[in-house]
Formats: C-alpha cells, structure tokens, sequence
C-alpha cells in the first residue's frame, strides 16, 4: 500500500516537481562536530511549471526548520510539515510568495538531528589517526533529505553551489569541483561548485584529516596520510580506466575524477558521487587486484549520473547498465576471456540472492513495485546482475559489441542530463534498432517483469572456469587420507578472481572437514589475506564447517568492515549456526551505533530484530 502524501511519480518522495519544480540549490552549512550536526540554510530557486500552482513540496527527514524566507525580499513564508512517516520523514509545504513571478529563491534555515540517517559521524578511533573525528555522507537512496530540504528524488536533477565551514585542520571534500577555501575565525570556509544537473542522492560531503596524491592529469585519491601511499598504489591505473570508458561511452563531462577512501565503516564498495568517488578501504587488496570496483564507479558517470533513473522502481537503469560497462572496460583492458569469466561466476551470486529474496518475489523483478516499500529494503544485487544479463542478452540478439556500442553512445547522449524510466530506455533501443528484425523475439515482459531468474543466460566464455574446475573438483574428491592433490604448481597461476571463484563453489557444496580446509588454508595462506573478496568466501567456509577456532576471526573482522555485502551474509551464517546465534545478535546490538544506517537497518532485518 502507498504511503499517504507520497508522489504518484515516485513512491519515495512526498515531492511534486510537475507543479513547482526545484532548479538550482545553494548550501551554506556549518559542520558541529560536537553536537554532530550541521546548520546553516539551503536555498532553492523553484521554478512554477503549473502557473496555477502557489506552493511548493519538499522532502525533509528530522531537520530542526527556524526559519522560511524569500532570499530576495528576505519576506517571511508560510510553511507546514505534515505527519512523520517512519523511513519518510515529513512533507513540507512551502507557500510561494504571492506575485507574478514564475522563479523563485527560497531559504529554509535549519540544522540536522544528530541521528541523520545521510550522515556517518566517525569517532577519533574509528579512523586510521585516532585523533580526529571524521564525518562522511551516504544520500542515496532517498537519505539527502535528512540533510538538507530538498525534492529528493532521482526524477529532479540541478546543479548546486556550496559553502561549507568546519574547523581549520579538517579538509572538506563535495561531489563537486573544489573552489577555493579562506580562512575565518575558528575555522575555515570550504567553496564547491557542481555545473552538471544532479539527483540529490549524488550530492556528498566528507570533512576529515585528510592528504591526496595524484593519479593522472584529472585525478586525485584522498584519505588519511596512514594509508595515503597503499591507496595512490592500488589505484594508480584510474587514468587508464577513464579512458577506456570514454572510449565506450562518449566525452566525460565531469571535469575531475576524484577518489575518497573511507574509513572500513562505508558500507558500500563505491558510490558513484561526481568528482568524487567514494570506496571502501577493503579495495586495498596490494596487489590492484580489487580496483574493478573502480571501473563500476567510473562508468556510473554515464549509467546513472549523466542518465538516471527516474524512481528508483527502475534502479536497473542505474546498476545493469554500469555493470555491463564496467566488464567492458575490463575487457578491453584485459580480456574477453576475464570479461566473460566475470559475468559467469556472477550469476551464482545472482541465484543465492533471489533464492534469498524469494524466487516468486516482485523484488526479484527488473523493474519493482516500491508502493510501499522502502529503497534500502529493496536492496540487492539483482538490479546490477539481472540487470548487466539482460543488456548482454540484447548485445547478443542485435549482433554483437560492434553493434551494441555504438547504440550505448548514441543513448548516453541522446539522455544525457535526463531521468528516464524503462519505457524510455524500451522506445530508444526499439526506434533505433527498427531494422534489426531479430529484436522482434525480445520477450520484454518476462525480462522486465517476471520474478526470478533471468529467463536467458548467455553463452559465456568458459576457459577461464574450466582450469578452476579442475582444482576445484581434486579438492572436493580428495579424502584427507593422503597428501593434498592441489599442489603450488596449480595454483601460483591463478588470478585472485578465479581463487574466489574455486572458494565459491566449495562454499556451494558440501561441508568441508576442518582438517581439509587446514590444508587449504596453508596451501593458500587465508589466515594472512589481504583480498577481501577471498577472505569474506573463506571465512564463510569456515563457519558452515563449524570451524570454532575462526568465530573470533568473523566476529573481529566485522566489527571493523562495514561493507554490506561482506557483513550482511556473515551475520547470517552466524545467526543460523546455533552456537553462534546470540553471539551475533550481542555483537550487533554492542556496535550498532557505529554502522551506517541503511547497514544497521538492513541488519535487523536479516536478525530478526524488531527496531
């Protein structure tokens, strides 16, 4: 069931931009790191699209509102915020001032609570100094109205100007081009401008002591100066990635590519915020192994921040496409062998998480009823992997990448600044590719909206998987009575995909004794790993064997990490082992407070916590 007062246009907004729709924000924040919270007024020039309409609608979530005024005439408005909606926040009402005009600047001052659901307030010992507090956003999906007023919804795009002030020593960082700082009594002020048209959900912020090094000739990775080198090593090829995606997709038009790297609290591997990318520390694999994360967030510059989803019922526009892209420019820059091994071992994450879900479940649709149902509930891999399947299946069926490539640029500009929804993708794709007859076999409505898995899994490219198999299938067979059969010589080849992807399927199969995975353990050096990726399968491994001697381990590596899809199906493996069921939810309710909130809501959830 919908929620009262939300929009028919986007089930998550209370936002009506077809009547008075916001073009323009302009934040002047101060960040209290004290009271966590931030203060200040953001203005929003509105603009009527219904001449008869006199008010305009906002989203807003917890914000303390003092004041309403026209930023012109600095004339007092009138404003009402209606009933709280858990998850929802609160609509708010402005009355426009009552003249001939159609253009309007309005300023809402304010301050956030220090429970903002957008905001992750870091103590001195959650960051690698220990001396300083650190503070870092997470907007999407529907968050950026826990910050600031605003029509939060993919549907509304503007540009946005900011000023930020915070204490002297801290750096501040925006998704958006760095204008300069100058310093005031106390502190200092920090200037950003973004020109591009942008969701609010892109709109980011992080202040903490910070240091950067370059990465190329539009590129900076920041963090604090304890991992600074580890991270200019393992994300020294940005550039080079950049450049290929350019190559697939059309011009960047963001001017700079920036990356942040958190602190372990993130609780995703990248978000895709223009100029500055924000990624999980657990990407610091010392071997550029994990730097394919990457190539996702590069490519969201076009698949989903230059073209957007219009609500996020049609995320897969966002996430399919930014996938299939990300394993094009892995294939360029690798193989079409590791482009392919890539999308195959995917699609067993993709079957475990619609068995998880549900396989007759409306949340394993490509596009999704959200009538009710929250974004961050709605979460899960299936709009990227069910998503990337079904972009391939049509690269396919129209006659290959030569074919299909020239049709992504042509869409990228064609809906460039632009929120679409799958109808709008639908039309393009038909109209441009009306003489390709082999389209008419496209069965839209099972793609689009049958639950489950993809109807059509393509033919991929094996050879990569085969030589695993191989090891794989030794390792299963072995008894444990005689030496091990998987030698060095097998393995010191391998790369760190098809090492996870061997750990995959032992963790799919039947429960391994201890002694077994000792050896494999020693074979590998799992207990040393520094790839997160294998380390998060291995670690499941051990838990499904009953292993006791690594409950500690799982439960001292999640409580540093906070990335969802590591901690997520951990919790779970705990929770389902009777011995460690109550351990788990101690541990949860003790560090709670330290997750980001759509971890820690999506965590209850899985634990069966009523919050």
């Amino acid at each position: 069931m919908a929620k009262v007062g939300l929009s028919p246009l986007d089930p998550s907004s209370f936002s009506r931009p077809e009547y008075v729709k916001v073009t323009n924000l302009a934040l002047n924040l101060n960040v209290n790191f004290d009271r966590k919270i931030i203060s200040g007024t953001t203005e929003l020039t509105v603009e009527k699209i219904d001449k008869t309409v006199n008010e305009v609608i906002l989203d807003t979530l917890d914000l303390n509102i003092s004041k309403i005024y026209d930023a012109e005439s600095n004339e007092n408005l009138e404003y009402n915020l209606g009933d709280h909606i858990p998850d929802y926040g609160k609509k708010l009402t402005v009355q426009l001032p009552k003249n001939e005009k159609t253009i309007f600047k309005i300023a809402v001052g304010y301050e956030t609570s220090p429970e903002a659901t957008g905001l992750q307030w870091l103590s001195p010992k959650a960051t690698a100094g220990q001396k300083h507090p650190y503070l870092f956003s997470q907007f999407q999906p529907t968050h950026a109205r826990s910050v600031l007023p605003c029509q939060d919804t993919p549907g509304v795009k503007t540009p946005y100007t900011a000023t930020i002030s915070a204490p002297q020593e801290f750096t501040v960082l925006m998704s958006a081009i760095r204008d300069g700082t100058k310093k005031i009594a106390g502190g200092k002020l920090s200037h950003f401008v973004q020109k591009v048209p942008m969701p609010s959900y892109l709109i980011a912020l992080a202040v903490g002591i910070l240091e950067s090094r370059s990465l190329g000739p539009r590129s900076h990775v920041w963090a604090e100066k304890e991992i600074i080198e580890e991270c200019a090593y393992e994300f020294a090829n940005t550039e080079h990635q950049l450049k290929t995606a350019e190559e697939l997709c059309g011009p960047y038009v963001w001017g700079i590519y920036d990356l942040l790297v958190l602190p372990p609290s993130f609780p995703y591997g990248g978000m895709e915020n223009p100029c500055l990318t924000f990624v999980t520390p657990t990407l610091l694999a010392g071997d550029r192994s994990l730097a394919n994360v990457i190539a996702h967030e590069i490519a969201h510059s076009w698949t989903g921040n230059l073209v957007t989803n219009r609500n996020f019922e049609h995320f897969w526009l966002n996430e399919g496409f930014t996938v299939f892209i990300e394993r094009k420019i892995k294939g360029k820059l690798e193989s079409a062998a590791s482009q392919d091994f890539d999308a195959y071992t995917h699609v067993t994450d993709l079957n475990e998480a619609i068995t998880l879900i549900g396989k007759n479940s409306p949340l394993t649709q490509l596009v999704v009823n959200l009538s009710g149902v929250h974004p961050d509930e709605a979460f899960s891999i299936v709009p990227y992997e069910k998503g990337q399947t079904f972009l391939r299946y049509l690269e396919n069926v129209v006659g290959g990448p030569e074919i299909m490539e020239p049709f992504l640029r042509s869409y990228f500009d064609h809906y460039k600044f632009k929120s679409i929804d799958t109808n709008d993708f639908k039309s393009y794709f038909q109209k441009y590719f009306t003489d390709n007859s082999n389209i008419a076999s496209i069965d839209w409505a099972s793609w689009l909206h049958k639950p489950g898995m993809p109807p059509v899994i393509p033919d991929y490219d094996k050879s990569l998987a085969l030589i695993c198999d191989e090891i794989f299938n030794k390792f299963v067979n072995w008894n444990g009575s005689e030496s091990c059969p998987i030698k060095i010589k097998d393995v010191e080849s391998l790369s760190s995909f098809q090492l996870k992807y061997i750990l995959q399927k032992i963790l799919e199969g039947p429960v391994q004794t201890v002694s077994n995975l000792q050896v494999l353990s020693e074979l590998f050096g799992f207990d040393n790993i520094k790839n997160a990726e294998i380390k998060f399968i291995w670690l499941r491994i051990c838990l499904k064997a009953h292993w006791e001697e690594k409950i500690d381990s799982v439960f001292q590596w999640i409580n540093v990490i906070g990335r969802m899809k590591f901690v997520r199906p951990l919790y779970r493996d705990l929770y389902n082992w009777e011995k460690t069921k109550q351990l788990a939810l101690d541990n949860f309710k003790a560090n709670k407070q330290n997750m980001m909130h759509v971890s820690a809501y999506t965590l209850a959830r899985d634990l069966h916590i009523e919050e």
